[in-house]
């Protein structure tokens, strides 16, 4: 025993003084005997072969290895979900500020694109106060007419097209195309405006005698009833009518207008009546075969007459079957800016309906730049006859006809102006007179009489209006 017991002492201080190199074992030996044995490291493995381990040890190890997997298993969840969350978290908030950024950079181009509109406006009020304010302060000066040949040469008996009945269908263009260019005449393919000196003249404000039914001298013009002001600069000039004699599918209500600014003017637009063009709301619209020139042309009998932009010829275009009925070259007569009232816009040729019929106000270079008046058949455009009068077209506003009489106006821009001469083509006798007349809107390009209503109807710087009128009893 003593022996066993300095043994196992030897072996604790062994053990204790090489804690690191070797190990102490107690176990039951199974005979009533306990069995010590201890280790000791050695060079090699194989040199000291032990016993397999005891099953404590292999359950204790067995516990630490699964314990061990809990908790590696554990730490890198949490390191898996905590990198999970962070990653979603990260790709949410990028997503949120491309969406922001994507809403950023469209709300400033809409916010360039509404800049933009607003300067396109600023500037076209500008221009718009600029010619105003241009058209109040120039000084007027009269345009003398372009010297010309006294023979108009590109007129040729028989050399235009054939004299009635020609009909043309829409996109065709028939008749002589040497109009096109007169040798006498060269002007720029712009739109053209002149300026006149004019004189106001005080008048009394005649009243006159109640309606008539007969024909008589104008003695009385109302003040200006404004119907409908166009939507765009291209309504600034144009001519508005209506039929007095209209025919099936449109009835004498029916309105038609055509606005007149531009190179190639073919739209005609048709209203049922006063109210709808009010409005602004057309029922037809057609397309001319051919450009409109100026603002000479009018309604009658179911067709519109009108000037082919560009030359002397005169096209009748019948409404119901939505085509050129006839055409005809105006004898001599001057176009494109040759002979046209005082405010320009080529009105060389400006064509007027009254109770006697279908007429023409234009000049010529034989009368210098008098006005020509001549009466035509409104079925073939022939001239039934010809009468020249004292006054000089250019020095005139605007002109219509009343009762086979010609009237012409003073000034397009005077807000207070006068009807200044008449012509009667029964007695060939012209008269200054002195019946006033407002312009009201101060650029009246247009005015024409409509025999059926008895009213003058007149487009006033973008303004379509119409005048009341009274007539003298006849002598």
């Amino acid at each position: 025993m003593r022996f066993l017991a300095v043994l196992c002492v030897s072996c604790l201080l062994v053990g204790t003084q090489a804690q690191s190199s070797a190990s102490f074992r107690r176990a039951n030996a199974g005979n009533g005997r306990c069995q010590y044995s201890f280790t000791v490291d050695s060079p090699t493995e194989a040199s000291c072969p032990s016993s397999g381990s005891s099953p404590e040890m292999e359950a204790l190890k067995s516990r630490l290895g699964l314990l061990e997997a809990l908790v590696a298993r554990l730490v890198g969840g949490e390191a898996v979900s905590e990198s999970s969350a962070g990653s979603r978290s990260q790709s949410g908030l990028q997503d949120a500020y491309n969406q922001v950024m994507g809403e950023k950079a469209q709300i400033q181009r809409e916010k360039q694109r509404l800049e933009k509109q607003v300067q396109d406006l600023q500037q076209r009020m500008e221009e718009l106060r600029q010619e105003a304010e241009r058209l109040r302060s120039r000084p007027c000066t009269q345009k003398p007419p372009p010297r010309v040949s006294e023979i108009d040469s590109s007129f040729k008996p028989g050399s235009g097209p054939a004299l009635s009945h020609l009909v043309s269908r829409p996109g065709n263009t028939q008749g002589d195309t040497s109009s096109l260019r007169d040798p006498a005449w060269h002007s720029s393919s712009g739109y053209q405006e002149l300026t006149a000196v004019v004189t106001e003249v005080s008048a009394p404000n005649l009243e006159g005698p109640a309606d008539i039914s007969g024909c008589g001298d104008l003695v009385w013009v109302d003040q200006p009833e404004m119907h409908r002001k166009a939507d765009s600069i291209a309504g600034k000039y144009g001519v508005w009518m209506q039929d007095p004699e209209a025919k099936e599918p449109y009835g004498p209500e029916m309105v038609w207008r055509i606005d007149a600014v531009g190179s190639e003017v073919r739209q005609l637009f048709g209203y049922e009546n006063m109210d709808q063009l009010s409005r602004g709301f057309p029922t037809k619209v057609l397309l001319l075969p051919e450009s409109v020139e100026s603002t000479g042309a009018t309604m009658y009998r179911g067709s519109l007459y009108y000037q082919r932009r560009l030359s002397r010829t005169l096209l009748r275009y019948d409404l119901l079957s939505e085509s050129i009925a006839a055409r005809r070259d105006l004898p001599h007569a001057g176009f494109h800016g040759q002979f046209p009232y005082s405010w320009g816009g080529y009105t060389d040729i400006d064509l007027a309906i009254d109770e006697n019929g279908l007429w023409a106000i234009y000049s010529t270079n034989k009368v210098k730049g008098a006005i020509v008046l001549s009466q035509l058949d409104p079925h073939n455009l022939e001239v039934k006859g010809t009468w020249e009068t004292k006054i000089r077209k250019t020095s005139v506003a605007n002109a219509f006809m009343i009762c086979g009489k010609l009237y012409t106006v003073a000034s397009y821009i005077l807000p207070n102006t006068t009807i200044n001469y008449m012509y009667d083509t029964a007695t060939s006798q012209g008269k200054t007179i002195s019946v006033p007349f407002k312009n009201r809107y101060r650029y009246n390009s247009m005015v024409d009489y409509n025999p059926g209503q008895r009213k003058l109807q007149a487009w006033d710087n973008y303004y379509i209006v119409s005048y009341k009128v009274r007539l003298g009893k006849q002598l």
